[in-house]
């Protein structure tokens, strides 16, 4: 039986799981998606790949509990910067800024990378809904400013945000802040053409 490491079994798995979670977000951020793999996972935390099976299944429900784990977060960081900014504009700004930063993080960048993973439909269904939560401070703030249609435009802009997000390279703060502004002035500003 293995060791448990604190003071309940239940305890001993949430943190089990944490460390999971957490090696698994590493890997992806050294590595790229294809480094996590159930067997690098293992090694990583020092696990037997039976014992990594009592917490996933497969690398879809692994990449399924990452985004899972990153979304709820994801979505309290936005949530704040949007609703402490002063006006629509500022609102805006902090909603693509805040996005990606998060981009830029190792941690939740892993995420993004891992979005793109095949998942199960159940799957599929949990993240889409914890996406929506993503796109909700800025729709809520388009639409408390009156502006029309709030939930295409949210995602429009969001589509924006994601042409965004691979232009932007960790660690690479002037190359990154270049394409903020950019992504600033596109949203804010259109073309500029009359």
């Amino acid at each position: 039986m293995p060791r448990i490491s604190a003071a309940t079994v239940a305890e001993h798995r949430a943190n089990q799981l944490r460390a999971l979670l957490d090696a698994a977000g590493e890997l992806v951020a050294e590595g790229g998606a294809e480094a996590l793999t159930l067997a690098a996972l293992a090694r990583r935390v020092g696990l037997s790949r039976p014992s990594l099976y009592e917490y996933f299944r497969s690398k879809e429900d692994l990449v399924a509990a990452i985004l899972s784990d990153e979304l709820p977060d994801w979505a309290r960081r936005l949530d704040r910067a949007v609703r402490e900014a002063p006006n629509l504009p500022a609102k805006v700004e902090a909603y693509l800024r805040t996005q990606l930063q998060i981009v830029a993080d190792g941690r939740h960048g892993a995420a993004v990378l891992l979005a793109a993973h095949a998942l199960p439909a159940s799957s599929r269904e949990q993240i889409r809904a914890g996406h929506e939560r993503l796109l909700a401070p800025l729709t809520d703030a388009l639409r408390e400013a009156g502006v029309s249609q709030p939930e295409l435009r949210a995602a429009l802009v969001h589509g924006t945000v994601e042409a965004a997000a691979r232009r932007i390279s960790p660690g690479q703060r002037d190359h990154n802040e270049t394409v903020v502004a950019a992504l600033l002035d596109q949203v804010l500003h259109g073309l500029g053409v009359d």
